[in-house]
């Protein structure tokens, strides 16, 4: 009986039939960064006051700044309040400036904005196939939705649903790795994350040149509208294999053989002995092992999420950040195709996530240097970008196809990190450093245990739970090789650490 593996060798690792498929998946991630990263745009909150016209009843000829000083109290580091207004009193002017306004209340009318980036914000206005086209339509009805918001309320429930179809796509965009063979499987994960990343510079340039949240909001809808008629996205062959639907999965392996020009022994499909489930990963001490440090590696998402949140608090104009984040990504998934292959996976992962950690916290030592910061806080996004595309692959290879739910609980672990940014960032109300320490040790401690995770470079998929602790026991076989791993681990973080102490931010 052939394994997957041979059956892909036999019908083509990466033809044209994988290459279409990649192509169809890794368009949608063009628009998904609009998505997440656009709330950074649409929801900036400008310089704002309450309005205090009613002053000009008294003085048409005041100036703005005459106007504020008169009518708004300003708070404990000089600068005018927010929220809170002197009462409005039927003085003129004369007494006004004499005597003062001294009674505070909250904003009656509204408020005035200054120094606005943006024509209309969010702030001002309000105050596996067909698990991949679900996601999809989701995030197409109700980013319409979220455009169309008549309150905040409404804007922030179609947000949430919006975020299930982002994710649910994410996830589920493991059916193209499943597809590709050993010599190309790293090409199913960086090309997807990469097409991410020029989607964030493309996102810089849209919202730079439209400036209302509701146009910004529609104009990222559209492109789903294609992608959600995608009917041409096959079913993961193996996923068939595993639930018993054999014939659907010798129809599918035939219509990718043909369209690869290529022919399939019959010998090559016949039926795999059914796999066991979920409950294995349980039971199994080295799954566990596996799962656990994977879900950890997972937390990187932390650190991401931060600063892709803190975006227009690094010092730099926020369109330029943008751009940098954006750009700065594009060499990652290039590059990280070519170190999969390399130098593997376990290497990989422990480089990036250690040097993204060192370059964030290195944040600490530079807080008022504003192109510096940035430069840190891009590398430190650029290396845990890195390291999510090397981890969403290393957990598609670490455990049988019967169980990838093992992928998707790791999938959640990483959104659970992106909802815990946020309020990693609210902790520097008590000191503007503890969510770098926090997010950065964090990923410092993933890329150590990330030692503890064989090798799977040029390894099949796993198709039972033998064959997935089959890798452990290979590595215990092979100790020196988790020494020549860990060797190439450190020798890249000291070639990263390197180009950035030695180069222009040194001075």
């Amino acid at each position: 009986m052939a394994d997957f593996g041979e059956i892909l060798r036999g019908i083509g690792e990466f033809g044209l039939f994988q290459k279409l498929t990649l192509f169809a998946l890794s368009f949608p991630n063009l628009i998904l960064p609009f998505h997440f990263a656009s709330v950074i745009f649409i929801q900036s909150d400008p310089e704002r006051h309450c309005n205090t016209d009613w002053i000009l009843n008294a003085a048409p000829n005041l100036t703005t700044e005459e106007q504020l000083n008169l009518t708004v109290p300003r708070e404990e580091d000089g600068t005018f309040s927010r929220c809170q207004m002197f009462v409005p009193v039927d003085w003129d002017i004369g007494a006004i400036r004499e005597y003062g306004l001294n009674e505070t209340t909250g904003c009656r009318e509204g408020w005035m904005y200054k120094n606005m980036l943006y024509a209309a914000t969010i702030v001002t206005d309000f105050g596996r196939k067909r698990a991949n086209q679900i996601p999809v339509v989701i995030m197409l009805i109700f980013t319409v939705t979220a455009a169309l918001s008549p309150n905040f309320y409404f804007y922030l429930a179609s947000q949430f649903m919006v975020g299930i179809g982002y994710g649910g796509y994410r996830l589920n965009g493991v059916i193209l790795t499943e597809w590709i063979g050993v010599s190309k499987r790293s090409w199913g994960t960086c090309v997807t994350q990469l097409c991410g990343a020029v989607g964030q510079c493309i996102l810089a340039g849209i919202i730079y040149l439209v400036r209302n949240w509701r146009l910004a909001q529609l104009i990222t809808a559209a492109p789903l509208a294609l992608v959600a008629t995608y009917i041409f996205i096959p079913e993961s062959a193996r996923w068939l294999f595993s639930r018993g639907r054999t014939t659907e999965a010798k129809q599918l392996i035939k219509k990718a053989a043909a369209i690869n020009k290529r022919t399939v022994p019959e010998s090559l499909l016949e039926q795999p002995e059914k796999k066991r489930g979920i409950i294995t990963l349980i039971q199994s001490a080295v799954l566990r092992k596996y799962f656990f440090t994977i879900i950890l590696a997972f937390s990187l998402n932390v650190a991401y999420f931060c600063l892709s949140l803190n975006v227009g608090k690094l010092g730099l104009d926020i369109f330029m950040t943008q751009a940098i984040f954006g750009l700065s990504e594009v060499p990652t998934h290039i590059l990280c195709i070519w170190l999969l292959e390399a130098v593997g996976r376990k290497a990989s992962l422990m480089g990036t996530l250690l040097t993204g950690g060192l370059s964030c916290i290195l944040m600490l030592a530079v807080p008022h240097n504003a192109v510096a910061i940035t430069a840190l806080a891009t590398c430190g996004r650029f290396l845990t970008n890195w390291a999510g595309s090397v981890c969403s692959l290393y957990a598609q290879e670490l455990f049988p196809t019967s169980f990838q739910t093992a992928s998707g609980l790791g999938s959640i672990a990483s959104r659970a990190g992106g909802l815990m940014s946020p309020l990693v960032n609210m902790l520097a109300v008590y000191h503007w450093s503890i969510p770098i320490v926090v997010y950065s040790s964090l990923t410092l401690i993933s890329g150590a245990l990330a030692f503890f995770l064989p090798e799977t470079r040029r390894k099949e998929l796993p198709d039972s739970t033998d064959e997935a602790e089959g890798n452990s026991q290979f590595d215990l076989v092979c100790g020196r090789a988790n020494l020549v791993e860990v060797i190439q681990a450190v020798s890249m973080a000291g070639i990263l650490i390197g180009s950035f102490a030695f180069g222009p931010f040194s001075e």
